[in-house]
């Protein structure tokens, strides 16, 4: 065979085989998520005691860490059992951020304004992360705050296994829940709201739940102990979304419910899996009606398993899932926390995580991923997160759009002044209140979709009161940019070409 037949022929060989990995897609729009977890100082702070400058410093470590990463979400648990994580009119500041719980002499100003900036900043989109019905994360009530619904209200409180939880059947606790969700929503810039897995807790062997009382009193006619549980969560879900959806339209609402369903043995609809545990019968949450009825705009399941794992497939679940989605965008969430920390093998390998995103990108119904937990990828593993970097990761993505918007995109966003100096190219635009984001690309193209996600230099965040967009220096190459800009529910202006040799004082010696 001649010589360049070979090498045609070894190229075409290896790349069919998957040796060649340049051909992974790399999506313009995709949600690249990381939850943030507080509780017990998971991820951070890294102490409640820690003074506020390491603490601040802790954080923004994270952010840039994924911002370096090429994410563009960053989902932060700002309620972690009964308390909060900002100055909240219904619960105590946690222990977790101050060391003492009710306690804040630490943050001078409310810290939620700040890490929804810093976050906006780096163009990392900002999701409130809450967990609905934890109230406290063990049996010691000794440190709770006196404002803590534990001790407020003890008649909203059911212990099971070594915790205290919020009793879902009481429509007090709804209502209460209902209100954190309003100022939450009303009083900061946040892009999200999300809910973890812990609805109804997990089943414990041996332990009984006990809402019988409540059941008697709020259950309808005939209806079962396990439906009636359902429709409590149901209620919930509902009335969040319409909360949030009333507020601000353009704040998305997320569920991550445990990654099984059902299991196909209990239910022909379920997953061909053989879970311990399922989020419908033992969680009592149906997320497959929540996105029938349209009170989701994403879901996340976690799908912390191998690709191959016999009882519970990453694959097979994905599969499923993707199958069963309906008026919602549908993210993974990955178990990162277990490479080479698992008894299962698969997460020695360096690539599992990484052929698990890759799966995702192959499954049309799937939108993005969500990485459990942030200091996962941080402490460890240097190895596979260059080789994300490298081959999934290369350039950055826009997060999906969220649908149903009132408001439609405008096709042109005015630029009404340019302004060159030592350090920026400022532009100044037609106020806009719905824009949140400046796009500046490498080339000029004459449409949104022609601009590719390797050509985009910069997200730059436009405060709401602001209609400056300051282009820095560095990323001003060649003879023309296309500006573009963002709005609040992620849709893309048509772009605006700039030519930058036609401004005034570009180029001049700095």
């Amino acid at each position: 065979m001649p010589k360049k037949l070979f090498v045609v022929f070894l190229l075409t060989l290896t790349s069919s085989c998957g040796v060649l990995t340049s051909n992974i897609p790399q999506p313009k729009k995709e949600f690249r998520g990381v939850w943030v977890a507080t509780v017990v100082n998971i991820d951070w702070p890294k102490n409640g005691l820690d003074t506020l400058e390491k603490q601040k410093e802790d954080f923004l470590k994270i952010l840039d860490f994924y911002q370096n990463l090429n994410y563009n979400a960053v989902i932060v648990q700002v309620r972690a059992a009964g308390d909060a994580f900002y100055a909240s009119e219904y619960a105590p500041w946690s222990r977790f951020l101050t060391g003492t719980e009710g306690e804040n002499l630490k943050w001078k100003e409310d810290p939620l304004p700040w890490m929804i900036e810093q976050a906006h900043v780096r163009g990392l989109e900002f999701h409130a992360w809450l967990n609905p019905y934890r109230a406290t994360f063990d049996l010691n009530t000794d440190i709770l705050s006196p404002e803590h619904d534990y001790n407020t209200n003890p008649d909203w409180m059911v212990k099971y296994g070594t915790k205290y939880y919020y009793n879902p059947g009481l429509p007090q606790v709804q209502e209460k829940f209902v209100s954190i969700i309003k100022e939450l929503t009303s009083s900061y810039a946040i892009d999200g709201v999300h809910f973890d897995d812990y609805f109804y807790p997990y089943t414990i062997k041996d332990e009984v739940f006990n809402d019988s009382i409540t059941y008697y009193n709020c259950s309808l006619p005939n209806q079962s102990l396990e439906d009636w549980r359902r429709s409590n969560v149901d209620s919930l879900i509902k009335k969040s979304y319409t909360t949030i959806k009333e507020i601000k339209p353009w704040v998305s609402f997320g569920v991550s419910p445990f990654g099984v369903w059902k299991n196909k043995s209990t239910d022909p609809r379920g997953s061909e899996t053989q879970a311990g545990q399922t989020t419908y019968e033992n969680l009592y949450a149906d997320p497959l009606l929540w996105m029938e009825n349209g009170w989701l705009d994403y879901i996340a399941p976690q799908i912390y398993w191998s690709l191959d794992l016999s009882v519970a497939s990453h694959k097979t679940l994905v599969d499923w899932w993707a199958k069963n989605s309906a008026n919602t965008q549908v993210y993974i969430g990955n178990g990162a926390y277990k490479v080479r920390n698992n008894s299962d093998q698969a997460w020695e390998k360096k690539k599992e995580l990484p052929n698990q995103f890759k799966l995702a990108r192959q499954t049309p119904e799937i939108s993005g991923n969500i990485l459990f937990s942030a200091k996962s990828l941080m402490d460890n593993n240097p190895d596979v997160v260059s080789y994300l970097k490298k081959k999934y990761y290369k350039w950055p993505a826009l997060t999906p759009e969220i649908s149903g918007g009132q408001k439609q995109p405008s096709e042109n966003i005015d630029i009404i002044g340019k302004v060159q100096s030592d350090d920026f190219l400022t532009l100044t635009i037609a106020h806009n209140d719905a824009i949140q984001y400046a796009l500046v690309y490498k080339s000029g193209k004459r449409t949104a979709s022609e601009l590719k996600a390797k050509k985009l230099l910069d997200k730059i965040f436009i405060e709401a009161e602001s209609n400056q967009v300051q282009i820095p220096k560095s990323v001003l190459k060649g003879k023309r940019i296309a500006v573009t800009f963002l709005d609040r529910y992620g849709r893309e202006s048509q772009p605006t070409i700039i030519h930058l040799k036609q401004i005034s004082g570009y180029g001049r010696k700095r």
